[in-house]
C-alpha cells in the first residue's frame, strides 16, 4: 500500500479493504527502514500511541477524505501537542497548545497527525538543514539536497514515507523541492488557501500553503481540504471545482515557453533540454507550444521581490536580530533578511509594489491569448547536501543566498498558480521539474494540464534506487 496514491488509499480505507491500524503499521515500518538515511520525518510521535490511535479509527465512521491516513505536517505549521520548531534551536522543545489553520483542516479531514517534515531554519533557503534536526537528503542520491523549504515533505513523498503532504511557498518552496525529488508541488493562486489570523494579514501577500503529492489527483484533493475562506483574514477566494474537469486533456491548450527568460536566469547544462523534451511530449498530446521572449524585465521583478520579502521578514522576525540571545541562535541568512528590511525606505517599498502591480497587469494581458506559460522549476540540479547554497551557476556568481532559485519568482511575486511537474532525470540520475504557470484563479486549468502530463508519464512512480 506504500505505492498507492492517497486517493487509492482513502478509497481502500472507506471500503474497509484495509484498516487504519494496518496503514499505520506499514507507515511506521517504512519510516523505521528509510528515514535514518533520508531524515525527512522529524518529531515522530510514540509509535505505540500512534498504533492505538489508529486502532480506534478502524471501526469509526470516516471524518473526511484523509480518514486514518498518517500525516507528517511541515514543521513551519504549529500542531497541537506535536513538537513544532521552525527548524530553530530557540523553539527546539516547543509544544503548541493549538493547531494552525492548515493542521486543523487536516485533522478535520480525518488525517492522523503522526510527525512533522523537516525544514530549513525559519523556512529560509531552498536547502533543508537546521541545527535542530540536521540535513534532509535526496532519496534519489543521498549525497544531494532535497531542496526546500518543503524539502522534508518532498523527500518523504519520494521515499514512500508520505502519501500526500502539505508544504508552503513564499519563493519556490513547493516547487523547487518537488523538482529535486521527482514529485508534484503546487503553489495555488494566492489567497485560495487562507492565512492564519496572526500578525499582518493585509501586506503579507507573498507566501501560501499548498499541496504536494505523487499524483495530480492527490494534489487537487488535498487542495480542496486546505482551501476555503478564513473569515478572520482579508481577500477571500471562492474554492473552484478542481476535480470534475481534471481529465479534460490538453488538446488545443496554448502554452508559452519562457526558457531562461532571454538569458536572465543562468541554468546548469541539461535543464533546458529536459524541459524542452517534456514540452514536445505535451505537444504530442495536443497542446500548442509557443516560444516566448522575456515578457517583463527580470531585474525589476527581482528588485521588487527582494524588497517586499525583506520588508515582511523584518516585520515578522525583528526580535531575532534585536535580542542578543536569539540573534546568536539564528542563521546569518535570516539576520541578513531582517537587516535588509529594516534599512528600507517607504519610497523603496512603494516602488517595489508598483513594479509588482505592473507585472501582474502585463501577465494578465499575456494570459488573454495563452492558457499557461512554462519555466524550469530550478536553475541547478540537486547539489551536494554539505553545501549551504549554490554560489555560482554556469559561471555566474550569485549575489545572495537565494539568487540561485530566481526562476520561481515571476509566479511568486504576483501570486499565480504554479505546478511543478517532474520531467525526468539528468545524466547523473538526478531529478528535475518544470513549472506550469496559469493566470490568477485558474488553478483548475493548471491542474488539468498537470493531470494530462501525469497520465502520459507517471514519473513519480519511478522509485529512488538508493532506497531499493
Amino acid at each position: 500500500m506504500l505505492e498507492w496514491s492517497a486517493t487509492e488509499l482513502s478509497s481502500a480505507i472507506r471500503a474497509r479493504r484495509v484498516a487504519p491500524s494496518e496503514v499505520m503499521a506499514a507507515w511506521l515500518a517504512q519510516v523505521a527502514a528509510v528515514n535514518g538515511r533520508v531524515n525527512a520525518i522529524v518529531s515522530l510521535r510514540d509509535p505505540e500511541a500512534l498504533l492505538a490511535e489508529a486502532r480506534r479509527l478502524d471501526d469509526a465512521a470516516p471524518a473526511g477524505w484523509l480518514h486514518g491516513i498518517p500525516f507528517a505536517v511541515k514543521d513551519l505549521v504549529a500542531t497541537r501537542g506535536v513538537r513544532t520548531t521552525w527548524g530553530s534551536p530557540i523553539w527546539a522543545n516547543h509544544l503548541p497548545a493549538k493547531d494552525d489553520l492548515v493542521a486543523a483542516r487536516l485533522r478535520g479531514a480525518g488525517a492522523l497527525i503522526a510527525a512533522k517534515t523537516n525544514v530549513p531554519e525559519w523556512g529560509q533557503g531552498s536547502h533543508t538543514f537546521n541545527p535542530v534536526f540536521g540535513v534532509t537528503r535526496n532519496p534519489y542520491d543521498l549525497s544531494r539536497s532535497a531542496g526546500g523549504s518543503s524539502g522534508g515533505a518532498a523527500a518523504a513523498l519520494a521515499a514512500r514515507m508520505a502519501w500526500v503532504a502539505d508544504g508552503s511557498d513564499m519563493m519556490g518552496s513547493l516547487r523547487n523541492p518537488a523538482a529535486f525529488c521527482n514529485v508534484y508541488g503546487f503553489r495555488p493562486t494566492w489567497g485560495l488557501v487562507p492565512q492564519d489570523a496572526d500578525g499582518d494579514t493585509f501586506l503579507a501577500t507573498l507566501s501560501t500553503e499548498g499541496p504536494m503529492a505523487r499524483t495530480v489527483a492527490d494534489i487537487a484533493r488535498l487542495l480542496t481540504v486546505l482551501a476555503g475562506e478564513n473569515p478572520e483574514v482579508p481577500f477571500p477566494r471562492a474554492v473552484p471545482d478542481l476535480l470534475s474537469g481534471l481529465d479534460r486533456g490538453v488538446k488545443g491548450i496554448r502554452i508559452g515557453w519562457l526558457a531562461d527568460w532571454d538569458g536572465a536566469y543562468p541554468m546548469e547544462p541539461g535543464i533546458l533540454g529536459l524541459c524542452e523534451s517534456a514540452l514536445r511530449q505535451l505537444e504530442a498530446l495536443g497542446a500548442v507550444i509557443e516560444p516566448l521572449p522575456a515578457p517583463f524585465p527580470a531585474g525589476k521583478i527581482w528588485s521588487a521581490w527582494v524588497t517586499l520579502r525583506a520588508l515582511l521578514n523584518a516585520g515578522g522576525k525583528r526580535d531575532l536580530a534585536e535580542d542578543p540571545a536569539r540573534r546568536a541562535q539564528t542563521k546569518p541568512e535570516t539576520i541578513w533578511e531582517i537587516e535588509q528590511g529594516l534599512a528600507l525606505t517607504a519610497q523603496a517599498v512603494h516602488e517595489a509594489s508598483v513594479i509588482r502591480s505592473r507585472w501582474f497587469a502585463h501577465a494578465a494581458r499575456l494570459f488573454r491569448r495563452l492558457d499557461a506559460v512554462v519555466l524550469p522549476s530550478a536553475q541547478v540540479w540537486p547539489f551536494p547536501a554539505d553545501r549551504r547554497w549554490p554560489d555560482e551557476i554556469a559561471g555566474r556568481r550569485m549575489d545572495t543566498y537565494h539568487r540561485w532559485m530566481e526562476v520561481v519568482v515571476p509566479a511568486s511575486l504576483i501570486g499565480l498558480p504554479a505546478l511543478s511537474v517532474p520531467v525526468g532525470f539528468g545524466p547523473e540520475g538526478l531529478p528535475m521539474g518544470m513549472q506550469i504557470i496559469g493566470r490568477s484563479g485558474d488553478d483548475a486549468g493548471v491542474l488539468a494540464i498537470g493531470q494530462a502530463w501525469h497520465r502520459a508519464t507517471g514519473w513519480p512512480q519511478q522509485r529512488p534506487p538508493t532506497l531499493a
